[in-house]
């Protein structure tokens, strides 16, 4: 395995509107939505944190400064929890801006995954680093991210995220043609298509939230001309990448995830996250899981 430089940096781009989601998102970012007891967004950063990424940027636009201040200091805050005795909660609070470095850069124009992700570039400079999706949330008992790292260590170049999806459903992913390798669900990446029709993609394997990427990623995203829904694609990007040499921070690997993964931009799929990681939490498991099969019987 050639010594590569470790990676530290991820980027997370928090500037969509959340449409799917009002009247709620009207004012409060989608990102701060509530799973059980903590926004979405924080199950995100302390996924990233927890497979040793110390340097976090979000890149956001207007109206999210409720997700700056969630990872902010609030020292009244903080101290009227101690004065009540709830010192446990002050000190849960007092972590949040303590778990990473972190940094915001507005997107400005929302032109796109691709566009939002070029963003980063000033901040990131020219090391390997993580993007995260933050609608994608990955069950904590099965993390992705540190195979992935590990993956771009041997094979160098960029490491996505692949789940098998139904052929019917595949229209909403990009979507990744793929061989294998020595590796079992490690995969190479031969071919990208943004949002393929079911008849034209090459495979049901459904490009998710999660990337380890080359800084060669940025020329490319400045000429990369609009894609799937008029938005300059992260996917198309990637594609121009498949055949460059791994020297020249080419070349393309996946990792196929089994695990269990939520969107909680789809409301469906929110609230199963919502129920899920509840039912996972020693608390709320016998009493919430006792009330849903009386619920399901008809008793309540």
């Amino acid at each position: 395995m050639t010594n590569r430089p470790i990676v530290t940096k991820v980027v997370l781009p928090v500037a969509g509107l959340g449409t799917r989601f009002l009247p709620a998102t009207k004012a409060t970012p989608k990102e701060m939505l509530p799973v059980v007891d903590k926004p979405a967004i924080q199950y995100v950063v302390e996924e990233a944190v927890a497979a040793g990424l110390s340097d976090v940027l979000f890149i956001t636009g207007r109206n999210k400064t409720s997700l700056e201040d969630h990872f902010d200091r609030a020292p009244h805050l903080e101290q009227k929890l101690a004065e009540r005795g709830t010192n446990d909660l002050s000190r849960v609070l007092a972590d949040l801006a303590d778990l990473a470095s972190i940094h915001y850069v507005r997107q400005g124009a929302p032109l796109g995954l691709g566009h939002a992700v070029h963003v980063a570039r000033g901040h990131v400079g020219q090391e390997p680093f993580v993007v995260m999706l933050g609608d994608d949330l990955i069950d904590a008992t099965n993390p992705i991210l540190p195979t992935m790292l590990d993956v771009q260590q041997r094979f160098g170049g960029s490491v996505l995220c692949l789940m098998e999806v139904p052929q019917e459903d595949i229209h909403l992913y990009g979507c990744a043609a793929v061989e294998p390798t020595d590796v079992p669900d490690v995969v190479r990446v031969t071919g990208l298509i943004e949002k393929p029709k079911a008849h034209e993609a090459p495979s049901n394997y459904a490009v998710i939230g999660r990337y380890v990427l080359q800084p060669e990623i940025f020329p490319i995203l400045s000429t990369v001309q609009a894609g799937a829904g008029g938005e300059i694609q992260l996917t198309d990007a990637l594609a121009a990448l498949i055949d460059v040499p791994v020297e020249n921070g080419g070349g393309i690997h996946a990792v196929v995830f089994r695990g269990k993964r939520y969107d909680t931009g789809d409301k469906l799929s929110y609230l199963k996250s919502v129920i899920s990681l509840a039912l996972d939490r020693e608390e709320f498991s016998v009493p919430l899981r006792t009330w849903l099969e009386a619920h399901l019987a008809g008793d309540v």
